[in-house]
């Protein structure tokens, strides 16, 4: 089975990328699985205080991945596999790319505007000849419907 990897954070491109992943695999009877990024945690002085933040930016990610995980569930049927982790996006990208061999596409969502963010430049970029799968970059100015036409 094809499955379609989906990085996603609070950022409305995110949410694009996941919409065109979810319709992708309806149409190709595939699966998609989630991947929410923690982001490293900075080094605090007391072990008490860095495990509380942890574990509320754990659950930020958690609350996130599971509101994305219902809505693709709502409007596609699909019901996406969750992978929350936790620290260098790229690297943690990059481990998950090499530990499943089912990754049909890696989906990430492109800025409407600006510059592309670090997960698009790098795979995009420097990352690009070496990824075992296809990097599908979704621009963040589509709407729902050009999405469902072009996936």
């Amino acid at each position: 089975m094809r499955t379609y990897l989906v990085v996603v954070d609070e950022s409305p491109e995110a949410e694009t990328a996941l919409r065109f992943a979810a319709r992708r695999a309806a149409k190709t009877n595939g699966a998609v699985r989630i991947l929410a990024l923690i982001p490293p945690a900075e080094f605090v002085q007391w072990s008490g205080v860095q495990a509380t933040m942890e574990d509320e930016a754990h659950q930020r990610a958690e609350a996130l991945v599971m509101s994305a995980a219902g809505t693709l569930t709502n409007e596609s049927g699909i019901r996406p596999s969750i992978t929350v982790k936790q620290g260098d996006p790229v690297a943690v990208v990059r481990n998950t790319l090499d530990e499943m061999d089912d990754v049909a596409a890696l989906v990430l969502g492109a800025a409407a505007s600006g510059p592309p963010g670090k997960l698009v430049s790098h795979f995009a970029g420097a990352d690009a000849g070496k990824l075992p799968c296809p990097i599908m970059i979704i621009p963040g100015g589509l709407d729902a419907e050009a999405i469902d036409r072009l996936s």
